[in-house]
């Protein structure tokens, strides 16, 4: 990668057959021929679109003239390697089509559609990669990331650090029963979909003799401060200084709406939620402090996964939710009505007392938003909330991804027309 790309910045983001598209990219610059490859999807996801759009398809003057979107491929090797790859074939000269090959699923037959033009994420839209912004391009509140421990080698489980199972809570509270308010809930992904306990250490309003007061914890506190010690990060050093805080607090006061950074790609909607400001969120999850049901509504929409599939990055093959690139750059709605805003709050509530009435029943998130088991009066309610939110955009519904995002790129290239850079602009003249 390095040789291949040299100084390019982000190229380490990139999967390895981008060395590839840079080679055959450099050869056919000014000629006739035209070249195509079975890659990973992952190229068509997150980070690696905008960095391959601008530094390979815009400086060689590459244009994408068919393109096979994500489809199931079966390896003849002994194992049965069984991965998702993309056809993408460009050329340096303008075609007279271009056609994207679409599959129902990743098992399914394609479906060809000629289109005007294709960009990065393989959708008829205007090449406009997204870019990490540090703010919405709409109207909205900020997102961030929950607190985060720095505290331990995740090897040594519940044995050091600020999170506790429920067996090392006991055993604490058995100690020095006074640390009770001090420990807290904590939801990471995996505690708020699957239901799992898990406790932390909370004492940033802890008296200070209470440390003293309590050998287990003092223990506990003093292998978090050596193991910032050892660290080679300077700002980790500087932690050791405080030990029995967590290394980055940004747990909201208030109510706020807690999505999961990774989330299975099989789900049709990622399950969020609210949550109460005495759980804490770690940092394996996005907070929304200023949330209110709107919010919760258009981002539990179909519309919103739909984005989220096209643009999210990947953990292994889960979706990968970021504030910088997925949320920040979403284009919500432009001017909702009152009449459109109170239909997406009446649906978000149907669908919160949907949930609530399986949740009660001892099911987790991941159990109720489970594809092949999700409950009919859950699906019902998130038809509905989907209806709600397209109006919100326009009056026609949307019946595929393909629709939503065509629509969705448009509106974010209408949005960030004022804040793209003036070379973007001329490229999208031409």
């Amino acid at each position: 990668m390095g040789l291949v790309f040299k100084n390019i910045a982000g190229a380490g983001t990139l999967d390895y057959v981008a060395c590839w598209y840079l080679k055959s990219a450099q050869y056919i610059t000014g000629t006739r021929i035209s070249v195509a490859f079975v890659s990973t999807n992952s190229i068509t996801q997150g980070e690696q679109v905008g960095i391959l759009s601008s530094k390979v398809f815009s400086r060689c003057d590459l244009h994408i003239t068919f393109a096979h979107r994500t489809f199931a491929w079966e390896s003849e090797a002994k194992g049965k390697a069984h991965v998702h790859v993309v056809i993408i074939g460009f050329a340096s000269y303008l075609p007279e089509q271009r056609t994207i090959f679409e599959y129902e699923s990743p098992t399914g037959e394609p479906q060809a559609r000629v289109v005007a033009t294709i960009n990065g994420y393989l959708a008829d839209a205007s090449n406009v990669p997204l870019r990490k912004v540090s703010h919405p391009v709409s109207p909205v509140p900020e997102i961030h990331y929950g607190s985060m421990m720095i505290d331990k080698d995740r090897k040594d489980g519940d044995e050091a650090g600020l999170i506790l199972s429920s067996r090392r809570r006991t055993e604490l509270l058995s100690e020095c029963p006074a640390l009770k308010p001090y420990i807290r809930r904590i939801y990471g992904g995996d505690e708020f979909l699957n239901g799992t306990k898990r406790w932390c250490l909370w004492l940033a309003d802890a008296p200070p003799t209470i440390v003293r007061e309590c050998r287990l914890l003092k223990e506990r506190i003093d292998k978090i401060r050596k193991f910032r010690l050892s660290s080679d990060r300077v700002a980790t050093k500087k932690l050791a200084a405080v030990p029995h805080l967590f290394g980055e607090i940004r747990q909201p006061a208030t109510r706020y709406l807690l999505i999961p950074k990774v989330s299975s790609e099989s789900r049709r909607y990622i399950p969020i939620g609210f949550v109460k400001p005495s759980i804490i969120a770690s940092g394996s999850t996005l907070v929304l402090p200023d949330a209110s049901l709107y919010h919760f509504g258009m981002l539990s929409s179909e519309m919103h996964n739909a984005w989220i599939r096209h643009v999210a990055g990947r953990m292994e093959s889960r979706l990968q939710y970021s504030s910088q690139l997925v949320y920040n750059n979403y284009p919500w709605p432009e001017l909702p009505t009152a009449k459109q805003l109170a239909a997406v709050e009446a649906a978000a509530k149907g669908v919160l007392a949907a949930r609530d009435q399986h949740l009660k029943s001892g099911l987790t998130l991941a159990d109720i938003y489970d594809p092949l088991s999700m409950p009919p009066t859950l699906a019902k309610t998130h038809r509905v909330l989907d209806r709600a939110v397209d109006r919100c955009y326009r009056s026609q519904a949307f019946t595929s991804d393909r629709q939503r995002m065509e629509f969705l790129f448009a509106l974010y290239e209408k949005l960030t027309a004022p804040l793209l850079p003036k070379e973007s602009k001329n490229k999208q003249s031409e």
